[in-house]
């Protein structure tokens, strides 16, 4: 499901304009967005939980040309299942 699905989608089941349902998926995208780069955590509860982790600097390798490469540190986004997500994607 892409973007423009999730819009239609939210629109159907909220009886909203695709318009108004592509203006609340922003607004939405746009707090969480805002949260975890202040470092909070972003919970919705039976969905699942977003946080930032950092990432500590690392050696790799370069498969093109077989070097050693310092990888840098980086804060990455992670994202943990709530019990009834798990459920659904679960349920035959």
């Amino acid at each position: 499901m892409n973007k423009t699905e999730l819009v239609e989608a939210i629109a159907k089941k909220t009886e909203l304009t695709k318009v108004q349902a592509k203006a609340a998926l922003d607004a939405t995208l746009e707090a969480m967005g805002g949260a975890l780069k202040k470092g909070d955590k972003v919970v919705l509860i039976g969905f699942g939980t977003f946080q930032v982790i950092k990432k500590d600097a690392r050696m790799g390798i370069n498969p093109a040309t077989k070097q050693a490469i310092k990888i840098p540190a980086k804060k990455v986004v992670k994202f943990k299942a709530g019990a009834e997500l798990a459920e659904k994607v679960n349920k035959k």
